[in-house]
């Protein structure tokens, strides 16, 4: 019996063994593929694991079947074998998914049909995939609700064609378009819905909603408006309000929105105190801080008060202060004690300063601006005017910022990266006048001369019998300190409705920093005037054929805009005082002041005040020409108005130019394209000019007008139109003008 069994033991083995030897020894002769028409045989057998000459492997081949249908280009793929003596023919089986020839669009009025294709990523050729389809259908249907059709339904059907080809359509039916009837609260008692709503951008559908877009829904805003109303509760006492996530409700063509909230109880706000690391006495530094003046819990001044002292800890040094508020509430009382934990830390120095990305600029023009320096303490205020101050030299699209760690705990590197843009402009411009009738400009000017920071303008302006000539060079640091020269050469040929002037100018003008934003001036002018074709009628200023000037004036400027044009915030204040008589024919004292204010406005709008003042008297002995008399008028004092048009006049109506003037503009900038400069405006002019009389405040002249101005690639473009308010028989009612230049 053993030996029978040991005898069936054996033969199971040879058996077992020989099995084993017989698949080990079956071979993959060769792969092939079957059914690709479009997709060629080495794009699939590059994905697949099986080679020929390898070992036959059914595991193996399952994964290649899935390999190969991962591909997306098929909708069926299947395996078979044919087995040969010396090894397996292994053949791919696949059926490729049709590819689109056209696609279409059908039911949209919203979208052009090329506007929906932008949009999708399927394209003609592209393999036929149903969950490509699916994605593109939810792409076409954000695009809808972006413009707040939220009912849009998109389906699509497919044509199949001859050649394994087939056309897609999308069919869009877009419904109506959907805006907000009510916005409703649920849990505010403190507050009422009106107030509640005045918090936020969101709003509901109003009459004019067709021209204010109101009623519109917008996801993001409707986010900022729950972060909003939060803040609201947060900074009048209730420390403890919750805003739940708004639930948005779609109902027939209408949409509804429900915001429930939580106000808790309000808090008063009591003690506030400072502890830690203090560099001043506790008292002072409280005097800075809102919070001890707020009667109420306020968490925006808590916030201001972080960054206010943030700022005054850095201006010493500190630039890596910690601030931390600890909030103690007293439920009792209903009070919240305020506690400033503050941990100086080490003090921070400029350890390097580097400058990058100025590729014409050089280093020194950039640094000299800087009102912090290598080796010293950090200062935020410094380096907040620092980069204010690169910006108004406009040599720069852009000023970043970085701070990095030193070779020490207390050392600090400085990046200070720019971007620089052009600062060379060819300018033209035109207009009429009186004066040049038509006339044309042109002018080169370069803000940045070699990288050096100097300036250089050419203009020159042809009108008639008018032609204008100047030039000058500007160098605004001499020695390196902050001292700037001016000089400038002029050739003028006017020829007037009363006269014709020929004259031929120089002047040399010298100015320094007094203080922030503060420049003072000195000037020496030289000018020689040809007169000839005197009116008969006209000999008021007008006695001899040839007149020398010779004049030294002083002026005051502050500036703080933060921009030359288009600016949005600051001022602009400037008083000059002129004495001509220095030798010479010509003899005068001449004063003249200007102020001008920008300040921001809701939507990002600008209001703009401006205002002048001039007086003149004659010298003993000398004279007072007629051009060196106030007239207005045109795009730079009372808009509507012919150039020179306002003056006073005699008895026999002549105009004879003021001693004295006065002018006010009132501008409302709307952005237009703020990215590219272009702004809108609505304006006030009024103004006028005396002769020996007191200024009459009751007898101003006014106009209004709209335009647009644009900070173009060439120089400030100005378009504006003036109409006059008080017009006179002889006047015209307005006037378009046009010009490439500053304004005011």
């Amino acid at each position: 019996m053993q030996r029978q069994l040991l005898l069936v033991s054996a033969l199971f083995v040879c058996v077992t063994l020989i099995a084993v030897i017989a698949s080990a020894s079956i071979m993959v002769k060769d792969i092939q593929v079957e059914g690709n028409q479009r997709i060629e045989d080495d794009a699939i057998l590059r994905v697949i694991e099986t080679r020929a000459g390898s070992e036959y492997d059914e595991d193996r081949l399952s994964r290649d079947l899935e390999a190969i249908f991962s591909m997306g280009y098929f909708d069926d793929v299947r395996v078979e074998t044919e087995t040969e003596p010396d090894g397996k023919i292994v053949i791919f089986y696949v059926k490729e998914k049709p590819t689109i020839r056209l696609i279409e669009v059908s039911g949209n009025h919203v979208y052009e049909d090329a506007k929906i294709k932008e949009n999708i990523d399927i394209t003609s050729g592209s393999i036929l995939n149903v969950f490509r389809i699916k994605r593109n259908i939810k792409q076409i249907e954000t695009l809808y609700k972006e413009k707040h059709y939220h009912n849009v339904k998109v389906t699509y059907k497919i044509k199949e064609l001859e050649q394994n080809q087939a056309n897609l359509e999308f069919y869009i039916e877009e419904g109506k378009k959907l805006r907000i009837r009510e916005i409703r609260f649920e849990g505010n008692r403190a507050f009422d819905d009106k107030k509640l709503k005045k918090e936020m951008k969101t709003s509901e559908k109003g009459f004019f909603s067709w021209l204010t877009g109101s009623g519109e829904l917008d996801s993001e805003a409707l986010s900022q408006d729950i972060i909003k109303l939060s803040d609201f509760y947060h900074n009048n006492g209730y420390a403890e309000a919750r805003i739940a996530e708004p639930e948005v409700i779609y109902k027939e063509n209408w949409i509804y929105i429900e915001i429930k909230i939580e106000e808790g109880e309000r808090f008063k706000m009591g003690e506030v105190t400072l502890s830690g690391d203090l560099i001043q006495q506790a008292e002072k530094l409280n005097e800075k801080l809102l919070s001890p003046k707020e009667e109420y819990f306020n968490r925006k001044a808590i916030r201001q008060d972080v960054m206010n002292l943030s700022d005054l800890y850095a201006d010493e040094g500190y630039a890596r202060a910690d601030i931390a508020p600890e909030i103690q509430k007293q439920e009792d009382i209903r009070e919240i004690d305020l506690v400033f934990h503050i941990k100086k830390n080490q003090p921070v120095y400029f350890e390097k300063i580097v400058i990058e990305g100025n590729t014409k600029t050089r280093d020194k023009v950039i640094r000299r601006e800087l009102e912090v320096y290598e080796g010293e303490k950090y200062s935020s205020s410094g380096l907040k005017k620092s980069v204010r101050d690169l910006y108004r030299l406009d040599y720069f699209k852009d000023v970043k910022v970085r701070r990095q760690q030193g070779s020490a705990p207390d050392q600090m590197v400085l990046n200070i990266e720019v971007e620089e843009k052009p600062t060379g402009t060819f300018s033209f411009g035109g207009g009429y006048s009186a004066i040049d009738s038509a006339y044309v400009m042109a002018s080169i000017t370069e803000r940045n001369l070699f990288g050096r920071g100097q300036r250089l303008d050419l203009r020159v302006m042809a009108g008639g019998d008018s032609h204008q000539y100047d030039v000058s060079f500007t160098e605004p640091w001499m020695y390196d300190i902050p001292l700037s020269m001016r000089i400038a050469a002029n050739k003028w040929e006017r020829d007037y409705d009363e006269y014709t002037r020929d004259s031929r100018g120089a002047s040399i003008q010298f100015g320094y920093e007094i203080f922030d934003y503060t420049r003072a001036y000195i000037q020496y002018s030289y000018d020689v005037s040809n007169i000839e074709d005197v009116d008969a009628a006209y000999r008021y200023f007008i006695y001899e054929e040839e007149y020398v000037e010779s004049s030294v004036s002083t002026s005051v400027i502050y500036d703080s805009r933060n921009r030359q044009f288009n600016p949005s915030e600051g001022s602009r204040h400037r008083l000059t005082v002129e004495y001509a008589g220095i030798g010479g024919d010509i003899g005068f004292t001449k004063v003249t002041a200007e102020t001008g204010w920008y300040f921001p406005l809701i939507w990002k709008t600008v209001g703009f005040l401006h205002g002048e003042i001039g007086y003149v008297a004659e010298s003993s002995g000398k004279v007072l020409p007629d051009w060196e008399r106030f007239y207005l008028g045109g795009i730079n004092s009372l808009r509507g108005f012919d150039w020179r048009d306002v003056s006073p006049v005699d008895d026999e109506g002549n105009d004879i130019g003021g001693e004295k003037y006065v002018q006010l503009n009132v501008e409302y900038i709307i952005p237009l394209l703020p990215d590219q400069g272009l702004v809108g405006l609505i304006f006030y002019d009024t103004g006028n000019a005396y002769d020996d009389g007191p200024i009459e405040l009751n007898n101003l002249r006014e106009s209004w007008g709209y335009g647009i101005r644009w900070y173009s690639p060439m120089g400030p473009l100005r378009l504006e139109r003036g109409n006059i308010i008080d017009k006179e028989d002889d006047e015209d009612s307005g006037r378009w003008e046009f010009s490439m230049g500053n304004v005011f």
